[in-house]
């Protein structure tokens, strides 16, 4: 087998592999490097646009992208992804190892986000973003998509690595209080969520299952203009998880 077909087999069995992540852009390489992560391979099809580019908006991390980031051809860098990144370099990675369990009986104050059955995968990995910058203890989500897809750490720039994530069956029972966020709990307050929360969010269509919303020690509400009824993912996630950084300011 020629060795270009030998990398687009790599990267394609990457996708499937429950042990490994493909890192999608310079921005998911970039935070990977900077939390830590263990880059297995990196290509590139224009290595010297990428060092420019990251000597401009990661001088921090420019040398080890530039050591780790092989060059290949144009063309086969177009088959390594269903949409090569403009940026010009995928890499793959190996998944840090979580186990759930420990990350919700956690004693640490910050909460834990669990997002139910979230239908798109920019939104969750949108939502992981917020969460890394808002300083939440994780992210964990139920339902059929894995949250280490491509397309979600693309849309997390690659903060994945900044806190665990993992898929979980069902919201976890847990001493920690269960905060449904839900159009018809109490409005968002100071001081309205409790430490060690497990924020819980619904679906974008759906919203929270009746069984966890039947679970639920606090119900909260994001307050909102009359005629609006909802708000993507993502910025829910935002609005309640920056709230809680307000309180503490």
């Amino acid at each position: 087998m020629p060795a270009g077909d030998v990398t687009v087999e790599r990267f394609r069995a990457a996708r499937r592999d429950p042990a490994l992540v493909v890192l999608e852009g310079f921005h998911a390489l970039k935070h990977a490097l900077r939390f830590g992560a263990e880059i297995l391979e990196a290509v590139s099809a224009d290595p010297e646009a990428l060092h420019a580019l990251a000597q401009r908006l990661a001088p921090d991390v420019a040398q080890r992208i530039a050591t780790c980031a092989r060059p290949v051809e144009p063309e086969l860098f177009r088959r390594l992804a269903p949409v090569p990144p403009p940026t010009g370099v995928i890499a793959l990675a190996r998944r840090p190892q979580l186990r759930p369990e420990a990350l919700v009986a956690s004693d640490a104050p910050e909460p834990v986000v669990v997002l139910e059955r979230p239908a798109h995968l920019g939104n969750l990995g949108a939502a992981v973003r917020v969460a890394a910058a808002a300083g939440a203890a994780g992210v964990l989500s139920t339902g059929p998509h894995d949250p280490w897809q491509p397309e979600a750490v693309r849309g997390s720039a690659g903060l994945h690595f900044a806190l665990p994530v993992a898929r979980i069956d069902e919201v976890p029972m847990s001493d920690r209080p269960l905060v449904a966020i839900d159009p018809g709990g109490e409005p968002l307050r100071p001081g309205t969520l409790p430490a060690r929360a497990l924020l819980v969010l619904g679906s974008e269509r759906d919203g929270i299952e009746a069984a966890t919303l039947a679970r639920a020690d606090l119900r909260v509400g994001i307050p909102m203009r009359p005629g609006v009824s909802s708000l993507n993912l993502a910025t829910a996630v935002a609005v309640v998880l920056y709230s809680r950084v307000l309180d503490r300011a």
